[in-house]
C-alpha cells in the first residue's frame, strides 16, 4: 500500500487530513517537517502532507522556509477544518484541569477557552503526542488540547468539545510529490513559486503590476529574510491560474524583469474550500 508522510504522531490533525483525503494510503507519521519531506525523497512514502496556515493562527512557522528547498513538486492542497477537544484522563474534571498541553498552533486557537477556565497553557511538539503523554501520565491535573481521534487512540476522556475560538478554525496543507502532476485542463489551479527582487526603488510594485493588468489574482504573498541577512528578502506568492495562461505569461515578463529569481514550486487543483462563499 502507497504511503503518506505527515509531520506529528497518530491522531493528530495532519493524520486526519491523509485518512480524509487519501483514506487509501498508508499514513507514515514522522518526528518533524524535514523528516516527512525526506520520506518521499527516499522512496518511503508517496506523497506528503504539510500543514502550511491556519484561518485562526496563521502560518505555520518554518514551513515556507523549507519549500523552496525540498526538491520536491505541489501536486494538490487541502483544507481540514479543527475541532478542538480538552482531553483527560479518567477521573479529571473540566475544574481539576490547571495546564493544557498542545501543539503552539492549536494553543492559539483555544486561547479564550483556556483563559475562561483559568487554564495554563503549555507547548508541545504535537497535539496527539501531547495526548499521548497525558495519557501516560496520568495527571487529572493535566490535560492535552487535541483531536477526537486522538482521544480515542489515546483511552482520553473529552471533557469539552469544539473549543476552538472560532468556528470556522480549518488548517491548509500542501501536497507534495516526488513527479509533478499537470492539472487536467478546465480545472481551476493555483501556482505557488517564489521570487527575489532586485534591489530597486518600488521592485514589488512594479513587479506585480503584470498580476493587476493581466487581472490574475494572487491569493497569497508573504516575504521572509533567507541567509540570517534583514537585507535579504524573499517572496512566496499563490497565484490562480497557470504559468503557461496568455494573462500569466504577461504578468511573468514584468515579474522576471525586476527580481534576481523566480522558481516554481508546483501548479496544482485549487481546493472547492476556497471559492466556498464566493
Amino acid at each position: 500500500m502507497a504511503r503518506i508522510a505527515f509531520q506529528g504522531e497518530i491522531g493528530s490533525y495532519s493524520h486526519l487530513a491523509c485518512k480524509t483525503r487519501f483514506p487509501k494510503m498508508a499514513p507514515l507519521p514522522s518526528a518533524t517537517f524535514e523528516d516527512a519531506i525526506n520520506a518521499v525523497h527516499d522512496g518511503t512514502a508517496k506523497l506528503a502532507m504539510i500543514a502550511v496556515d491556519n484561518s485562526v493562527a496563521g502560518r505555520v512557522a518554518d514551513v515556507h522556509h523549507l519549500l523552496p528547498g525540498t526538491g520536491l513538486t505541489i501536486v494538490g492542497e487541502h483544507f481540514q477544518p479543527v475541532h478542538h477537544h480538552l482531553l483527560a484522563v479518567k477521573g479529571a474534571t473540566l475544574k481539576s484541569i490547571k495546564r493544557a498541553e498542545s501543539h503552539v498552533h492549536a494553543l492559539s486557537q483555544v486561547r479564550k477557552f483556556l483563559r475562561k477556565h483559568t487554564i495554563k497553557a503549555v507547548v508541545a511538539l504535537d497535539t496527539a503526542g501531547a495526548a499521548r503523554d497525558v495519557a501516560s501520565r496520568g495527571d487529572t491535573s493535566v490535560a492535552a488540547v487535541a483531536s477526537a481521534i486522538a482521544g480515542k487512540t489515546y483511552g482520553l476522556k473529552s471533557l469539552a468539545a469544539n473549543i476552538e475560538d472560532e468556528p470556522h478554525n480549518t488548517t491548509r496543507f500542501l501536497i507534495m510529490s516526488r513527479a509533478a502532476v499537470a492539472p487536467k485542463r478546465g480545472v481551476r489551479c493555483v501556482t505557488s513559486m517564489i521570487f527575489r527582487l532586485k534591489s530597486v526603488p518600488a521592485a514589488l510594485y512594479k513587479a506585480l503590476g503584470g498580476f493587476a493588468t493581466s487581472g490574475i489574482n494572487l491569493t497569497k504573498l508573504e516575504s521572509y529574510m533567507i541567509g540570517g541577512f534583514f537585507k535579504t528578502v524573499e517572496f512566496y506568492a499563490e497565484v490562480e491560474g497557470r504559468p503557461d495562461d496568455p494573462g500569466f505569461k504577461h504578468a511573468l515578463m514584468d515579474l522576471r524583469l525586476y527580481s534576481e529569481r523566480v522558481a516554481f514550486l508546483g501548479t496544482y487543483p485549487a481546493d472547492a474550500f476556497r471559492y466556498k462563499g464566493r
